[in-house]
């Protein structure tokens, strides 16, 4: 413990010599604002507090069909929402499905819950479950940006969620580009302290993580009938392992399912067929998370 705190306390030090530069060209902006929150763990705590008297709330933004004709309706993620409304309240979050909503109607919902009270919640999840593009999202009227939805929890607009979790999970495609894997062979032979106590600051971006079904530019695939391959597999870790692991390390194991236990099925198009699929994870949460039970 002495050790570790030492090795901090040296980078805390080193950090306060010199100047420190941006690695950008130009003149910039100042966001600084005059905004604080209340800690809700101590400074190098190693896992988010999860003891708050509510887990959260969990909305679910469930697009089956669309004023744009040209998108198709999409068939089986009805259990895509059901499955995952499921999963969530068994870890104690309050959920909230929300079907084919206008975009106008998504941002007010994500407006309002921005503006709720999250002081006793531990953190808050949404989910969006629609067809998409690279770089954009369809609502049931138009295509959005995922920016204006997650920049309404940065922690200068949405202090009381300063420095818990915001969790969001994208099942959409990102783009027309198709996987079609590679076979792997097995090989027949062997291969051969005092600070933790004193307010700090942090990253208005800090706590978020975003877990798309796919990675940019590419087919996001769904089955008809028992839904999404991503939301499938994260169905199963959730209620398998959903109090066991770290939220990062049960992604992992997500993007292993889907990786390994799927397969596209379509043999009359063999363009399609055979094809395979990678969610993406961006993370900027800087503890681990562990969904405790309450």
């Amino acid at each position: 413990m002495d050790n570790c705190k030492n090795n901090r306390d040296a980078v805390h030090s080193t950090n306060a010599k010199g100047g420190d530069e941006g690695d950008a060209w130009g003149v910039h902006e100042n966001n600084t604002k005059n905004v604080s929150a209340w800690m809700p763990v101590e400074r190098y705590a190693s896992e988010y507090n999860m003891k708050h008297k509510k887990r959260g709330n969990a909305i679910i933004f469930n697009h089956e069909t669309f004023t744009n004709h040209t998108l198709k309706a999409r068939a089986g993620t009805n259990v895509d929402a059901e499955n995952l409304s499921n999963c969530l309240k068994k870890l104690h979050f309050s959920v909230e499905i929300c079907k084919d909503f206008m975009f106008k109607e998504i941002h007010a919902k994500i407006e309002k819950l921005a503006k709720t009270d999250h002081s006793d919640s531990d953190c808050i999840l949404v989910a969006i479950l629609s067809h998409g593009e690279f770089g954009s999202i369809y609502a049931r009227d138009i295509p959005y940006n995922l920016d204006s939805i997650w920049s309404f929890f940065t922690a200068d607009r949405c202090p009381t969620l300063a420095g818990k979790p915001k969790l969001f999970f994208i099942q959409a495609c990102q783009g027309d580009r198709l996987d079609g894997g590679v076979t792997m062979l097995q090989r027949t032979e062997t291969d051969s302290g005092s600070m933790s106590s004193m307010s700090y600051r942090i990253p208005t971006h800090a706590d978020f993580l975003i877990a798309y079904s796919t990675i940019p530019g590419f087919y996001s695939w769904r089955n008809t009938t028992k839904g999404s391959w991503f939301i499938q597999s994260l169905c199963t870790e959730l209620s398998a392992h959903g109090t066991k692991y770290d939220l990062l390390t049960l992604l992992t194991f997500v993007c292993q399912r889907v990786a390994l236990d799927f397969e596209s099925n379509t043999p009359d198009c063999e363009t399609m067929h055979q094809q395979k699929q990678i969610p993406c994870v961006t993370t900027m949460l800087t503890r681990l998370l562990r969904f405790q039970d309450k």
